[in-house]
C-alpha cells in the first residue's frame, strides 16, 4: 500500500517526507507496520493513506493550513501501538478511547503543537463528542472515515473474491 501511495501522489509523499521524517523513522511508526489495523492493512499504512487523502483534500479545495501540523497530526492520528483487534478486554471500547491513547503516546515520543493535539484528540468525532477546534482537525477526520470506508471496502472485496474462487 505504501509503495502504491508513494507512485500515484509523489508530491504528497514528498511533503510527508519533509514535514515528518522524524515521524516515519520512529520505534512508533516501526510498531505500528505490525499491528494490523482495518485487517490487511497495517496501521502505519492507514496513518499514511489518511496523510495523503487530507492533503489532496487541502489541495483540491484549495485550503489554507498548517501543513505541518496537518501531515504530522495525521500521520499520528492512530499512534496508540497496540493491536485493538486481539481479545484484550481493555480495547473493547477502542473507538471510543483510542484517540486519548495515541495522544498519549506520541506526547511522549514527539513535541505536539495545539493543532496537532487536537487532530489526534478529536478525529473521531461524533464518536467522541468534543467537536475538533481546528480545520486541519476536520480535515483529518473526514479523510480517516473516507480511508477506513476504502480499506474496509477493499478487504472485503478480497474475502469475497477469496470465497468465490473457492
Amino acid at each position: 500500500m505504501i509503495e502504491v501511495l508513494k507512485e500515484k501522489y509523489p508530491i504528497e509523499y514528498k511533503l510527508i517526507e519533509k514535514y515528518a521524517a522524524d515521524i516515519l523513522e520512529s520505534d512508533g511508526m516501526l510498531i505500528e507496520k505490525s499491528i494490523n489495523h482495518h485487517d490487511i492493512f497495517t496501521t502505519f499504512a492507514h496513518s499514511v493513506h489518511v496523510t495523503v487523502v487530507s492533503l489532496r483534500i487541502v489541495n483540491i479545495m484549495k485550503l489554507k493550513v498548517d501543513l505541518s501540523s496537518l501531515i504530522r497530526g495525521s500521520l499520528l492520528h492512530d499512534y496508540f501501538l497496540y493491536d485493538w483487534t486481539n481479545a484484550d478486554k481493555s480495547h473493547r471500547l477502542h473507538a471510543f478511547f483510542h484517540s486519548r491513547k495515541a495522544y498519549n503516546n506520541a506526547r511522549l515520543d514527539f513535541d505536539l503543537n495545539k493543532i496537532e493535539a487536537d487532530i489526534i484528540l478529536k478525529h473521531m468525532f461524533p464518536v467522541t463528542p468534543i467537536p475538533p477546534k481546528f480545520k486541519e482537525s476536520w480535515i483529518v477526520g473526514y479523510a480517516d472515515t473516507l480511508c477506513t470506508v476504502k480499506e474496509l471496502q477493499i478487504s472485503l472485496s478480497l474475502k469475497l473474491a477469496k470465497k468465490a474462487r473457492a
